[in-house]
């Protein structure tokens, strides 16, 4: 396995995957970081952006975004809402989450993946998932959504939303993350066992 990284080792089988530590998804998170802009198309009609973009109406409308989730909805925070966004035909989910490595986000991985389930799988559905910055709240529950409704890997979410967007979930939400990727794998691995 010379000249392979350990992520690279760790990928080479989905039958031999294993979870990346919270330093190696860390240290993946550091490497080929681009500036990106105020919203990213991250994977097929799936948006994530910074307030600035989510308080941009005619922005989401030119992108034709049908369904918001904010992940940091709150008066102090990024104060949109249902009521900001009732003179169009925008569905939205409000998260009140803060950007705190102790705020516990996992309770809302699967309302979210459905709401987004939903929103693509409604008429020319697009979602845009947003937080103040853009990197860590929404990136989060993205990555939940690719691995709890796509069935990838957090490794995979991560190089695919990177692909596109520079984001950087806190060390909390990336042990949440974790903490998901290890109970999918297992049902994996016992799915897999039971055909």
């Amino acid at each position: 396995m010379a000249g392979k990284s350990v992520l690279e080792v760790k990928q080479a089988s989905k039958d031999k995957y294993e979870t990346p530590s919270i330093s190696e998804l860390q240290r993946l998170l550091m490497v080929n970081r681009k500036s990106t802009g105020h919203v990213n198309e991250v994977w097929p009609n799936i948006y994530i952006g910074d307030a600035y973009a989510a308080r941009d109406k005619r922005t989401l409308l030119n992108l034709g975004i049908t369904h918001i989730v904010n992940a940091a909805q709150g008066i102090y925070q990024v104060n949109t809402g249902a009521k900001y966004y009732r003179d169009t035909q925008m569905h939205y989910l409000g998260i009140e989450a803060d950007d705190e490595p102790e705020f516990d986000l996992s309770p809302f991985f699967y309302p979210t993946a459905k709401f987004i389930s939903a929103g693509l799988g409604s008429l020319q559905g697009k979602v845009f998932v947003n937080c103040a910055m853009g990197v860590s709240r929404s990136a989060t529950l993205v990555l939940a959504y690719l691995m709890i409704c796509k069935n990838l890997t957090l490794l995979d979410a991560l190089k695919a939303v990177c692909k596109h967007r520079d984001v950087f979930p806190n060390s909390g939400f990336l042990s949440q993350l974790r903490q998901l990727d290890l109970a999918l794998t297992l049902e994996r691995r016992k799915e897999k066992e039971r055909q």
